[in-house]
């Protein structure tokens, strides 16, 4: 008997070169990379993973039928902005309109949710409390998230990593919004549109308490101006016990004192979104 053809997913990566360089010289992993990682341990079949870096120039995303030769696309985050009208972002917009229209169902993180919902004809806007950034509390399920298939075996309230300015503000037709917290409305959203659907979170599953280190690290002068920090030796000291308790995972009194939980610091807790994606939607619309 021939062995099944393993998964195949298209990971969209839409950073900008430049905003890749800079996450890696602060130590942070591309995007892509924390993906493709993530893809490969929540699959509970054979697959494999190309990536794609939309707003390099010269890059040509697959059109027509060539989308069909994945069972899945993946979006990471992105630092771009969603309504800048930039070229690479319109292109990356159109893009998921196509994959729409060729029935590939998709999941993304934070970028994934704006373009999904903007792609399918609503709307995101500058969310008027500030900057979302490092841990986002309390998330909690609507009615209707709590019955939908993104969240079997996950709790009805929930933390997760985070990093956003920008919010869901209208959603599509066909758009659910299935969590939300008390500062971004929108947390997760699945968006049936044209032959296929889309669902994706605001949050990172993708990232651990080390990626997220990294990050703030790279975004440590905006940090500082917005207020998260006062000084860049505050910065620094957080950024510390983050990578500590992430090297030493038994801390329990770090973990204490920078509130984290188990739903960020367990991977097949903080993941649940993305087997179940897999699980119940990738997978049966191959069956299908």
């Amino acid at each position: 008997m021939a062995e099944a053809k393993p998964l195949r997913f298209l990971i969209i990566d839409g950073y900008t070169k430049e905003a890749r360089d800079q996450l890696q010289s602060g130590g942070a992993s591309l995007a892509a990379d924390l993906y493709k990682k993530m893809l490969l341990k929540c699959s509970p079949v054979p697959t494999q993973c190309d990536i794609i870096f939309p707003a390099d120039p010269g890059v040509n995303l697959p059109s027509g039928e060539a989308i069909q030769n994945y069972h899945g696309i993946a979006w990471t985050g992105c630092s771009s902005c969603i309504y800048s009208g930039k070229p690479d972002v319109e292109i990356q917009i159109e893009f998921a309109r196509e994959c729409f229209r060729y029935g590939i169902p998709a999941f993304g993180s934070c970028w994934a949710a704006q373009i999904a919902v903007v792609a399918a004809g609503g709307k995101v806007e500058l969310n008027p409390k500030g900057r979302e950034m490092g841990i986002a509390r309390d998330i909690q399920l609507t009615s209707e998230g709590s019955s939908h298939p993104l969240y079997i075996g996950k709790q009805e309230i929930f933390d997760a990593f985070t990093s956003h300015d920008d919010e869901i503000t209208v959603l599509p037709d066909g758009g659910t919004r299935l969590s939300g917290n008390e500062f971004t409305s929108v947390q997760s959203v699945a968006v049936s549109y044209k032959n296929s659907e889309f669902w994706a979170v605001q949050y990172h599953p993708e990232y651990d308490l080390h990626e997220m280190a990294r990050l703030m690290f790279c975004r440590m002068e905006k940090l500082i101006k917005l207020n998260f920090f006062k000084s860049e030796h505050e910065g620094l000291a957080y950024i510390d016990q983050l990578e500590l308790l992430h090297n030493e995972p038994s801390r329990a009194d770090i973990a204490s004192e920078l509130k984290v939980k188990p739903d960020i610091s367990d991977d097949s807790i903080r993941t649940i979104e993305v087997k179940n994606w897999i699980n119940h939607l990738v997978l049966p619309s191959i069956s299908n």
